[in-house]
């Protein structure tokens, strides 16, 4: 597996690639992050790192897979280097660039039919942590993707550590208008819908989720073909994005078409 293309032994080389290229790069900012990377095809020019044998080491107790790619990439800079390129620094001290997928393979792939799971819907997030925690799940079940309506970019680096670069593990887009998201029946959660535990969740569904503080954008409620609900406490008055997104995607995968037939 070919995934890189930087140079290995000049630190300042390898500064100055990654200066050429943060402008229009993924930020990959932590270990798990550039891990997942790797495992999951990204292409990365250039990775940094202020403790290179501490990296390799804990590349070699967590991931062994990985540790020949990542041995063959990885730079190690001054620290004091390393925070003028990386602001928020994580704590395993290594951050990478990675090459952003296609938009036009990535729609491809969420617009294919028959799918054999779902597409989330993110309906005008606002929070660039959840969004990333919406992805890492989506990745983790095998959803087809993730769509986004709004203005947030769901290759935001914020939202890319939060989904620990779980990016390259399934479809990530945004789009602007709801017309625009994929085909398939649209299950839209909302507190005055149908319980879930009623429903049995088709794999083509597309499942679409509105923020905590607005709900449902009137478009997306008008595109629905059905609403749902998740069981709650009457006297709660919402679970996190996150949370609501595991829920239905646990049930998904419990209950769907493709397990029952």
């Amino acid at each position: 597996m070919n995934t890189t293309g930087a140079p290995h032994t000049d630190p300042g080389r390898a500064v100055r690639t990654w200066r050429a290229l943060a402008q229009g790069a993924v930020l990959l900012d932590g270990f798990h992050a550039v891990k997942h990377a790797l495992r999951f095809g990204a292409r990365l020019p250039v990775a940094l790192t202020a403790d290179r044998a501490a990296v390799l080491a804990l590349a070699a107790d967590l991931a062994p897979d990985v540790v020949d790619p990542l041995g063959a990439l990885l730079v190690e800079v001054e620290e004091a280097e390393l925070r003028t390129l990386v602001p928020r620094l994580h704590p395993t001290a290594v951050a990478a660039l990675a090459d952003r997928p296609s938009r036009a393979a990535h729609l491809a792939a969420l617009a294919r039919l028959p799918r054999t799971s779902p597409v989330i819907v993110l309906d005008q997030p606002r929070n660039l942590g959840n969004a990333g925690a919406v992805i890492r799940l989506a990745a983790g079940f095998g959803a087809t993707g993730v769509v986004t309506t709004g203005t947030l970019d769901p290759w935001h680096p914020t939202v890319v550590r939060g989904g620990a670069g779980l990016h390259f593990a399934t479809a990530v887009e945004r789009v602007d208008e709801v017309a625009e998201l994929p085909a398939g029946p649209l299950f839209a959660l909302d507190a005055e819908g149908e319980d879930l535990r009623d429903v049995t969740l088709p794999d083509d569904a597309v499942l679409a989720f509105g923020s905590e503080r607005t709900g449902l954008s009137a478009p997306l409620r008008a595109r629905a073909d059905r609403l749902l609900s998740l069981p709650m406490n009457p006297r709660v008055s919402s679970y996190n994005l996150a949370t609501s997104v595991a829920m239905t995607l646990f049930h998904w995968s419990t209950r769907s078409v493709r397990k029952t037939t």
